[in-house]
C-alpha cells in the first residue's frame, strides 16, 4: 500500500499554513475583525481576517472526513457554520461582538490545518482515488478526494489568504512576506 500522494499534499499544504501565519503579523485583536477602510474614507467591502480565517478554519472538519481520519481538533464550533460558511456576509464588528475573538479562530484555523497536514502522509493513496462525495460544482470540479482535499490545502487557502494579503495593505500593515 503505497503512502506517496498524501506526503506529497501535506508538503504542498505546508506553505499555505506558512503564508496564513506571516498573514497574521501585526495584525491586532481590534483590527482583525473590522473592514478596510478605502481611500474615500468609505468601509472596502470585501473579507477581513476574521472572516478569511474563520471560514478556512471550518473546512479543516471536511479534510479529515473526506480521508477517513478523526476530526479531533478540527471539529467545527457550534455557530460557525452560520458566520462562515461559503456565501456568508463578511460584516464589520468594531464592538467585537459578531465574530469569535481572534485568538480562538486563529487557533483552530492553525491547528486545524496542522492536524489535517499530519494525518495526510498516513493516508493510503487509494483514499485519494476514491470518488468525491459531494453533490454539484465541487464533484464536477474535483471528482475525486484527493482532488478536493487537494484544493481545500492548497488553492483555497491560499485564494483567500490572498484576501487577507489585500486587506493587510489597505490597512497599512504592508507585505507579510
Amino acid at each position: 500500500m503505497s503512502h506517496n500522494f498524501g506526503k506529497m499534499l501535506a508538503s504542498a499544504g505546508q506553505f499555505s499554513i506558512l503564508y496564513g501565519e506571516n498573514m497574521l503579523k501585526g495584525v491586532s485583536a481590534a483590527q482583525f475583525a473590522r473592514l478596510a477602510i478605502g481611500k474615500d474614507g468609505q468601509p472596502v467591502q470585501s473579507n477581513h481576517p476574521a472572516w478569511v480565517y474563520g471560514h478556512l478554519a471550518t473546512y479543516t472538519s471536511r479534510c479529515m472526513e473526506l480521508l477517513g481520519q478523526p476530526v479531533g481538533v478540527c471539529a467545527k464550533p457550534a455557530g460557525w457554520d452560520e458566520l462562515f460558511k461559503n456565501g456568508t456576509e463578511c460584516k464589520d464588528d468594531p464592538s467585537g461582538m459578531i465574530y469569535p475573538k481572534m485568538e480562538a479562530i486563529t487557533s483552530h484555523y492553525l491547528n486545524g490545518y496542522k492536524a489535517v497536514l499530519a494525518a495526510l502522509p498516513g493516508v493510503a493513496d487509494e483514499v485519494f482515488t476514491g470518488p468525491n462525495p459531494a453533490e454539484g460544482r465541487m464533484k464536477e470540479l474535483f471528482p475525486t478526494i484527493g482532488g478536493v482535499v487537494g484544493f481545500l490545502v492548497t488553492g483555497h487557502p491560499m485564494s483567500h489568504l490572498g484576501q487577507a494579503s489585500a486587506w493587510r495593505r489597505f490597512m497599512g500593515l504592508g507585505s507579510a512576506m
